[in-house]
C-alpha cells in the first residue's frame, strides 16, 4: 500500500481539497508555492502513463475546479500541472499557483508551512470551489 494509498484510507491525515469515487486531491505538506495541490488516483498505478485512458481523460476534468480554484484563492498567472512522480510510486499530478516558470522548479528547496497556514490554505481553495 502506497503512502498515498494511505491517504486516501485515512489512515494517514491530510489536507483534503476534493474527493470522488475515481480521485483524492489534497495539499502538498511540502509545497513548492503555497497552494500546491497533489491529486491522485484512488487505484494504485505507479506511472501516470499507465493509467487507462478513462482515468486520464477524467483526472483534468475533476482537476479543473481545483486549477480554478487555486487561481481565485491566490495571487497567480495561472494554475500550472506538472507530471513528475518520482517521490512516491503511486500516480499523481501537481497544480500549482504560478507566476513565473521557476514555481514549478522541484529541485529548489520546499516551504514549511505550519498547520495551522495548511487549514487556512485549504480552506481558501475550499470555499474558491464551484
Amino acid at each position: 500500500m502506497t503512502l498515498f494509498s494511505k491517504i486516501i484510507a485515512g489512515d494517514i491525515p491530510s489536507y483534503k481539497i476534493a474527493e470522488d469515487e475515481y480521485f483524492f486531491a489534497f495539499l502538498d505538506i511540502f509545497p513548492l508555492v503555497k497552494g500546491h495541490v497533489l491529486v491522485i488516483p484512488k487505484i494504485e498505478t505507479d506511472q501516470f502513463f499507465d493509467l487507462g485512458d478513462e482515468y486520464l481523460s477524467k483526472i483534468l476534468v475533476f482537476a479543473k475546479p481545483i486549477a480554478k480554484a487555486i487561481e481565485n484563492s491566490f495571487a497567480c498567472n495561472r494554475c500550472a500541472l506538472s507530471v513528475v512522480g518520482l517521490e512516491v510510486p503511486h500516480a499523481h499530478m501537481h497544480l500549482l499557483p504560478i507566476n513565473e516558470i521557476d514555481d514549478t522548479n522541484f529541485t529548489r528547496g520546499k516551504l514549511k508551512i505550519s498547520d495551522e497556514e495548511l487549514k487556512e490554505i485549504q480552506e481558501k481553495i475550499i470555499n474558491n470551489l464551484k
